[in-house]
């Protein structure tokens, strides 16, 4: 459509000169004493066009010859540019294949190239930046080579480049990859104070938050480790199954640095309420508490919501819940009776149940009951611990009851023969 409309406008364009010169009978006399020139005014105007377009070819070949000298600095210094990019690429590529002697030889090599050009008076736009990211990746390399006086002097360097004003994105990356290198040093107090140091925003990004989970579990820190977990879960930097697992872990972690009870109570108070119905997590805790011998009573009351949802356990966990219950049997009360009873009878091929019911009788000094339950478990139950306990108590009642036979027996299975 548009090369139609400049046809036409041709078109249009020849047809007035046509009328214009094809009938014009002007003419110019120019006066030059002694002489006379009579000339048409179609060939003056010719004339006036083909001067005009003349001097502005002249004009454009002058400016070009003139413009040389600075086209050739530009040629230069685009030459330089492309030279600096070429080896930042290089850096790259030779420390993903593990080549570190020569990505640093080329990440220097780009600081020498950007200062000679600097010197020059024809800074890039983007030095600042440019130079931060070559000291990182020569940094990157020394740490590799476990240089570690060169890589503390190029993260100097970056962190000093990257205070400029075009490069501040860069010094986060500076700081991460340092906290890093410190975790790698071991040095987590170190890593610590680097992550620190960051914009709060920058604090909050995924592997910001990664890196402070490893430093504060490196230092022995659970209770930082189980907050930054938290974070990273709800940010769903992790899979439900891999954050649950972490998420545990580090609960248990916290439990175990509790080293008397008040201490323990602050611990699982500090749990989140869905921390806490964890399974492993309760059972550990009640576990803990009774070796530092707390109230049994707590400890129930801690593993209620586990006992609950006990169906739905696996076999180990339910073997675990029933030897946390076990160790505060003595101090049973009627509610938490009622409920082995109650579980048991609703399940009474369960091996685990006959056992913690036959238990809770024999210190409760229902013998007969007790002596029928642990018969029933001893002959099912699949743990080597349990089965070893249900034996020993069948000796102890069979001593009681001055059977020697029977505890002789008894003291046999429960020695494994």
């Amino acid at each position: 459509m548009g090369s139609a409309l400049w046809l036409l406008l041709l078109f249009g364009v020849a047809a007035a000169v046509a009328l214009f010169a094809g009938n014009n009978q002007g003419s110019v006399t120019l006066f030059w004493p002694p002489y006379r020139i009579d000339l048409s005014l179609n060939l003056v105007l010719l004339l006036l066009v083909a001067t005009f377009f003349f001097l502005h070819a002249v004009m454009r070949a002058l400016s070009a010859l003139f413009d040389l000298p600075r086209q050739a600095l530009r040629w230069r210094t685009q030459q330089k540019e492309r030279a600096i990019h070429g080896l930042l690429l290089d850096t790259i590529s030779h420390l993903l294949a593990g080549r570190y002697i020569r990505a640093r030889k080329s990440a220097e090599a780009v600081l020498q190239q950007e200062t000679s050009l600097t010197a020059s008076g024809h800074e890039p736009a983007n030095g600042a930046q440019l130079r931060a990211i070559a000291h990182i990746l020569a940094a990157e390399s020394s740490q590799a080579l476990q240089d570690r006086t060169a890589r503390e002097e190029h993260l100097k360097g970056a962190l000093e480049q990257a205070s400029a004003r075009d490069a501040q994105g860069t010094r986060d990356g500076a700081v991460l990859r340092a906290a890093r290198w410190a975790l790698e040093d071991r040095e987590p107090e170190a890593a610590m104070e680097l992550l620190r140091s960051l914009p709060q925003g920058a604090a909050r990004r995924t592997v910001a938050l990664r890196t402070r989970l490893r430093a504060s579990r490196q230092g022995g820190q659970p209770m930082e480790a189980l907050e930054t977990a938290r974070l990273l879960a709800k940010h769903h930097a992790f899979s439900d199954v891999a954050a649950l697992s972490i998420v545990r872990g580090l609960a248990i972690d916290l439990l175990n640095g509790a080293y008397d009870v008040a201490q323990l109570q602050r611990a699982w108070g500090s749990l989140e309420p869905a921390e806490r119905l964890v399974p492993e997590v309760a059972i550990h805790a009640a576990q803990r508490l009774m070796a530092l011998r707390g109230d049994a009573r707590l400890a129930r009351d801690w593993l209620l919501p586990v006992w609950e949802a006990q169906a739905g356990l696996s076999d180990s966990l339910r073997v675990k819940l029933v030897c946390a219950l076990e160790e505060g049997l003595d101090s049973l009360d009627g509610a938490w009776l009622a409920r082995i009873e109650a579980a048991q009878k609703a399940n009474p091929r369960d091996a685990t149940l006959q056992y913690l019911a036959g238990m809770a009788c024999m210190r409760r000094q229902l013998w007969g009951k007790a002596q029928q339950l642990l018969t029933q478990a001893a002959l099912g139950l699949q743990d080597a611990a349990l089965h070893r306990n249900a034996w020993r108590a069948l000796a102890e009642l069979a001593e009681q009851r001055e059977d020697a036979p029977a505890a002789a027996l008894a003291w046999k299975r429960a020695a494994g023969d």
